[in-house]
């Protein structure tokens, strides 16, 4: 998924499949991609009060101040980023119906953007926040790759407004624009020493999440950038076709995230069904599990690394907790909260953090992320390939 990644993100779609909801998990992506687990608060409705419960305290003052600023005639959107500022939600956004209705079409695999995606630049190693954002996944052959923007890099500033202070939304929102494909957007980059203004024009962009590969005949390289509709069903018929006796290597790196159902789905590729992940919301304990019948004998082994987040973050801790996979990389992003989407009165759409997901073993990702078994920096993927080997995959 392109052009915006927040850390973990878990937000509900309000889609229920049967006794199952569409779950969505994410990285804020220039284009869309957040993350999902409860039925959707439509605008005028408020949440089930309880006792002690912020959030929902929080979601109906919000609409109170959306509603009180656009009966004065000014913007209801406006009036809820300010209020969720001041809330200290370091997760919480804001997102007017355009924003909105490019988000959900990117969890189709298409938007219009510059193809790079963003997020936190303190969050990188959990340090103490220094504020700015950086660049953490540039798209082959995109607009910033063609034009030599880099994994790492500082976004100072897009189209003359500095990024300091801003949130990942917002900065993504800058970066997104109008969302019309030939638009220019201007950004100010620092990498190093350097800095330089490099303007390029936003394209209308497919994207394909999962690519498999075959080095050899006993290794299958499963690579999955996003968790965009219909992503697990494919990890599952990789799995499926997979040569016997060949050993999987699942390439998390730079997963932004997507939803949490089709992480589901791809985890019961590899599990014969049991525990996923929990889930809390407003209090009210929830979990995810995976079907039965998966690959349960094949050797696996995880590539994961500081772009691996959301719904990536939650297949990682499922393998690695239930020991079915050997983790190799480095520490995952570490966003584990869950947001719920309210329809304001003007339209708009803000989310707000009201819980938090855990690992099958209880573990909390948010602000920590998931540390590898084996740690590798350079020559993570060889080192994988060694490991898949030992256990009795790959050459």
């Amino acid at each position: 998924m392109p052009d915006r990644s927040v850390p973990l993100c878990l937000r509900p779609r309000g889609v229920v499949r049967g006794a199952v909801l569409t779950l969505v998990f994410a990285g804020v992506l220039a284009t869309g991609a957040a993350t999902g687990a409860l039925p959707r608060e439509d605008g005028a409705g408020e949440p089930r009060p309880g006792a002690g419960d912020a959030a929902a305290f929080d979601r109906a003052a919000l609409h109170r101040a959306a509603a009180e600023a656009v009966a004065d005639g000014k913007s209801g959107k406006q009036a809820a980023e300010e209020f969720v500022s001041r809330s200290g939600d370091r997760w919480g956004a804001v997102y007017d119906r355009r924003e909105y209705a490019e988000f959900e079409q990117s969890l189709d695999g298409a938007y219009t953007g510059v193809g790079l995606s963003a997020g936190a630049a303190a969050a990188e190693r959990g340090g103490t926040p220094s504020g700015g954002v950086r660049v953490t996944r540039v798209r082959d052959g995109g607009p910033a790759g063609r034009a030599g923007v880099r994994v790492g890099d500082l976004l100072l500033a897009v189209d003359g407004r500095s990024t300091e202070g801003l949130s990942v939304s917002e900065t993504v929102s800058l970066l997104r624009g109008d969302g019309v494909a030939g638009s220019a957007v201007v950004l100010r980059v620092r990498r190093g020493g350097m800095t330089w203004t490099q303007t390029l024009r936003r394209e209308r962009l497919a994207t394909d999440p999962v690519t498999v590969s075959r080095p050899d005949a006993r290794t299958v390289v499963i690579r999955v950038a996003a968790f965009s509709k219909g992503v697990g069903a494919r990890v599952r018929e990789a799995v499926r076709t997979a040569p016997a006796g060949a050993g999987v290597l699942l390439d998390l790196r730079g997963n932004s995230g997507g939803l949490v159902d089709e992480a589901a789905v791809a985890a019961s590729a590899f599990l014969d069904g049991g525990l996923v992940a929990t889930y809390d919301v407003e209090g009210e304990q929830r979990a995810l599990y995976a079907e039965r019948g998966g690959d349960t004998g094949r050797p696996l082994v995880a590539l994961i690394d500081g772009g691996t987040m959301s719904a990536a973050e939650l297949l990682t801790g499922a393998l690695q907790d239930r020991g079915r996979a050997v983790t190799v990389g480095s520490n995952t992003f570490g966003k584990g909260s869950v947001q719920m989407p309210s329809t304001l009165p003007d339209g708009s759409v803000a989310e707000l953090t009201v819980g938090h997901y855990r690992t099958p073993a209880g573990h909390d990702v948010d602000g920590r992320g998931i540390a590898p078994d084996l740690p590798a920096d350079e020559g993570a993927e060889e080192r994988a390939r060694t490991v898949l080997s030992g256990l009795g995959g790959g050459s």
